[in-house]
């Protein structure tokens, strides 16, 4: 039973290692340019503070995840580990937030406002940003499951079940 649940924790920070990396790495390199009225317009994610904000929690749970799976279990910081993985995920689904309220106004525009939509102009920065955001939502995911599985692994020592043959 500690093996399997060594083996699926491994499994859901890799997964998550991978998620926050690809977001990390597509968010990067979004960039297009396009030509209005003659004047020439570059999308950029280093244009906006919101898509700064979103790399940078996304490199920190890259970094996070990728220092946790060399961390042993044995080891006494891997108590703190919980809290951190609640801190993570807590990172990741604000600068999502954050970064999909742009990615709403790039696409849609506010009209109230007077912000135009721009995903007409640079659709394949749009689409680069929809897929930095997308693995950002699996990264968000499976931290999301890996907190439950760890309050789990916590919790079951307190509140043993009781076996079928205990409950006559």
């Amino acid at each position: 039973m500690a093996n399997t649940r060594k083996i699926i924790t491994i499994l859901l920070r890799l997964l998550a290692l991978g998620a926050t990396l690809s977001a990390t790495v597509v968010m990067v390199t979004s960039h297009d340019s396009a030509d209005v009225l003659n004047i020439k317009f570059s999308a950029k994610y280093s244009n906006s503070p919101t898509f700064k904000y979103y790399v940078i929690a996304e490199a920190i749970a890259t970094g996070y995840s990728l220092i946790v799976l060399f961390l042993s279990s044995k080891s006494l910081v891997w108590r703190l580990i919980v809290i951190l993985d609640v801190v993570i995920a807590m990172l990741i689904t604000s600068s999502i937030s954050a970064a999909l309220a742009i990615a709403q106004i790039g696409k849609k525009g506010n009209s109230h406002a007077g912000w135009l939509p721009i995903c007409g102009q640079v659709p394949k920065f749009c689409d680069h940003v929809t897929g930095a955001l997308i693995a950002g939502f699996v990264a968000a995911i499976v931290y999301l499951v890996l907190n439950l599985f760890s309050l789990h692994a916590v919790l079951s020592p307190l509140f043993p079940a009781k076996s079928y043959a205990d409950r006559s």
